[in-house]
């Protein structure tokens, strides 16, 4: 009986199935009967979904089994197969890179999120509803603000970043924001909130205080 070393072995082409099935592969591809052929190639799917678990979270799990398998036979597995063979010249291939933004954002503390919000602004061609993405805008920069600062931003503040994000394409009346004060609203809401606490607490201490006097 001769020993068969790993350095005269052929190469595995997916590990995850181990040896033997490459063996069963190659077998099957010696099957000169078509029918036979393809049956036989059906019952080794069959199996290798056993071997092979982790197919099952796969969302295309039956063509993956018999994408693995022409795989395995280099291609040159002639059976009536559910799905069409994978191209050759697909596989191994490098995804392309996909390029990343560059330069920073005018004003970090808002993120990209700001400035991608404002080129969608810029595009829209009604007034109402571009003044309408202007003050939720607005609105916005004021929350993540108050977020890091005690203070409002004022109006005007905001107004004129919204102008240099935007090169002066987006404008509002700043009367008519003031007027209906929605960029004060998160803050507003805030302090509201803090001094609603306070009372609750306050509350808290003055029935404390009478419990121990009684």
């Amino acid at each position: 009986m001769s020993l068969e070393y790993n350095t005269e072995r052929n190469e595995v082409k997916l590990k995850e199935y181990g040896r033997n099935i490459q063996k069963l592969v190659a077998h099957v591809k010696t099957i000169e009967d078509k029918e036979k052929r393809t049956q036989s190639a059906q019952t080794l799917t069959d199996l290798m979904r056993q071997i092979n678990t982790a197919l099952k979270d796969n969302p295309e799990y039956d063509q993956k089994v018999w994408d693995d398998l022409h795989i395995i036979s280099e291609h040159a597995l002639d059976v009536e197969a559910p799905f069409p063979m994978p191209e050759e010249s697909l596989l191994g291939k490098k995804p392309q890179r996909v390029p990343y933004k560059k330069g920073d954002p005018k004003y970090r503390h808002y993120g990209r999120n700001i400035e991608t919000m404002i080129k969608r602004a810029i595009e829209m061609e009604d007034p109402e509803s571009k003044e309408a993405a202007v003050l939720h805008i607005g609105r916005l920069m004021n929350s993540f603000y108050a977020s890091f600062n005690k203070d409002n931003l004022e109006e005007e503040v905001i107004l004129k970043q919204i102008k240099r994000m935007s090169d002066d394409q987006l404008d509002i009346d700043i009367d008519k924001v003031k007027e209906i004060g929605y960029w004060n609203v998160a803050i507003k809401e805030r302090k509201q909130g803090g001094r609603e606490g306070g009372q609750h607490h306050g509350g808290k201490r003055r029935n404390f205080q009478k419990r121990r006097r009684n």
